[in-house]
């Protein structure tokens, strides 16, 4: 019931102030995204909203696990080095950048940094200057966009990098810094940003919606099947896989996959994310509707901090 009380009061304190959102929406669109896991997560149920809305959506992906822009700077340089080599090929089908990005015209091209590094601002560059100009040789045409990753939960064991040997102290710096990174990059780009680790972070910091760690649970000793409480966690947390416990602080479960996605959409086709409809079966439809608000006011915020 909590969740209901709060979005709805949510959702008409954004009634009534109004968001800046366009009048046209586009109808069909092509999208090919440069990431790794967080971009799948973040992108997992786009197709449902777009199918949903009657929107023709084809996604082309070049994405490898754990990846930075370094890296996929590599592979680029491999492949026009000597385009037969493997080691410029290793994306699904065996295929390179440039064979993925030139099948057809994109759209949107999205970009954005492995999340271990997000935070700190030297590991952009220069391969995130070089990938959005070997993007726009090839694609002239295309929006490249800048996809913000999210921090990591609360009690994670350790966060992402801030500079070469110094960690995170926590989640809340983890987001600070990699925000201050994103923006950094998209002003240097003048590329629009997907603020996706914003929304996150206004879940995790809600002082009646954000996750909190159970402190009843013997984490040392844990018995299968038990699990935690981890009401409201956006993130995968604790799991059991073969009957052993697994912990993954990184990556978005169902909700913030929900999450991450009602961002894309509201920036890809500049529509209100409180008019999609689709939920996910495994996010309670009232905790949909107070995320729903919260990328509803995370892209306000967007909006009017420009």
């Amino acid at each position: 019931m909590k969740y209901i009380k709060t979005s709805v009061l949510l959702l008409l304190l954004s009634l009534i102030t109004g968001l800046s959102f366009g009048q046209t929406s586009p109808k069909s669109l092509r999208l090919f995204i440069i990431g790794n896991s967080f971009s799948q997560n973040a992108s997992a149920y786009l197709s449902n909203f777009a199918k949903e809305k009657g929107t023709e959506l084809i996604v082309g992906r070049a994405e490898l696990a754990g990846h930075s822009l370094e890296q996929h700077w590599g592979y680029v340089e491999a492949a026009e080095a000597n385009p037969e080599d493997p080691k410029g090929k290793p994306y699904k089908g065996n295929k390179s950048l440039r064979m993925l990005l030139s099948a057809g015209t994109w759209d949107v091209v999205t970009l954005q940094q492995a999340s271990y590094l997000s935070a700190d601002k030297e590991s952009y560059n220069p391969y995130a200057q070089k990938l959005y100009d070997y993007i726009k040789k090839i694609q002239p045409n295309a929006r490249i966009i800048i996809h913000q990753t999210w921090a990591y939960r609360s009690d994670a064991l350790k966060f992402g990098r801030v500079a070469p040997n110094q960690l995170a102290k926590n989640q809340t710096e983890m987001w600070e810094k990699s925000r201050a990174a994103y923006h950094a990059l998209a002003k240097q780009l003048n590329a629009k940003i997907m603020p996706v680790g914003d929304a996150f972070y206004a879940v995790a910091s809600d002082k009646v919606f954000g996750f909190k760690k159970d402190p009843a649970f013997d984490y040392e000793n844990p018995v299968y099947p038990n699990l935690p409480n981890q009401e409201n966690s956006i993130n995968m947390g604790y799991y059991w896989k073969d009957k052993k416990i697994v912990f993954d602080p990184n990556h978005a479960n169902e909700a913030g996959r929900y999450l991450g996605g009602l961002i894309w959409y509201a920036i890809l086709f500049n529509e209100s994310p409180s008019k999609i409809e689709y939920v996910p079966k495994n996010v309670p439809a009232d905790f949909a509707v107070y995320l729903k608000t919260v990328a509803e006011k995370t892209i306000k915020n967007l909006n009017t901090s420009k």
